[in-house]
């Protein structure tokens, strides 16, 4: 589902949603297709963005666009 479907359908909610398509471009990652896992009660967004895995994630339907910031891992070093 395109993620203007997904707006249509929930608006102004936070939803669970599983990323099924996307394309790194810079260092975002920006979402094209996704499955709705479920809607979100606001105040239960933060703990269930926290216990998610993997592709899925707690998105605001008042965004135009999914996307996500891509950080550069820093490795401990050994002395």
């Amino acid at each position: 589902m395109k993620w203007e479907e997904v707006r249509e359908l929930f608006p102004n909610q936070f939803v669970k949603i599983k990323v099924l398509e996307s394309y790194i471009e810079d260092d975002k990652e920006k979402v094209c297709d996704v499955a709705v896992i479920k809607t979100v009660d606001e105040s239960k967004a933060t703990k269930e963005l926290l216990s998610s895995k993997g592709d899925e994630l707690v998105y605001h339907t008042s965004k135009e666009e999914v996307i996500i910031r891509l950080r550069n891992r820093i490795g401990l070093r050994r002395a």
